[in-house]
Formats: C-alpha cells, sequence, structure tokens
C-alpha cells in the first residue's frame, strides 16, 4: 500500500510533468502559427507567380512568321 509520502511524490512529478507538457504544447502552437503563416505567404507568391506566367503565355503569338507549324 502507497504511503502518503509516496503518494506526495507521484503528485509531485505529476504535476512537473504536466507543466512541461503546458510549455512543450505552448512552443508547439508558436511553431504550428509561423508554419502556417510561411505557408501562406509561400501560397500566395506561387500565385502570383502563376498569374504572371499565364499573362506571359497570353502574349505569346501562337501563329505568324516563327511560329511553330503543326
Amino acid at each position: 500500500m502507497a504511503t502518503l509520502s509516496d503518494l506526495l511524490q507521484r503528485v509531485e512529478r505529476l504535476l512537473l510533468r504536466h507543466d512541461e507538457l503546458v510549455r512543450t504544447n505552448a512552443l508547439l502552437t508558436e511553431q504550428l502559427q509561423a508554419v502556417t503563416q510561411e505557408r501562406d505567404s509561400l501560397k500566395s507568391r506561387l500565385s502570383a507567380a502563376r498569374q504572371r506566367i499565364d499573362t506571359l503565355l497570353e502574349r505569346i503569338p501562337t501563329d505568324g512568321p516563327g511560329a511553330p507549324s503543326a
């Protein structure tokens, strides 16, 4: 049977572990927010680059002198 001292030690270890988990969770939440912001920024840059490429492709002549023949 566990003594009061044993129970107290277990509770103290559990409280320390809880504090560690709370800190770890906070750090992971911050990292997730940073990665999410980076992802959103990259998606925006990709969209802008695609738009620029589409605009350039529209400017390429499809027929006339120098155009590839089929």
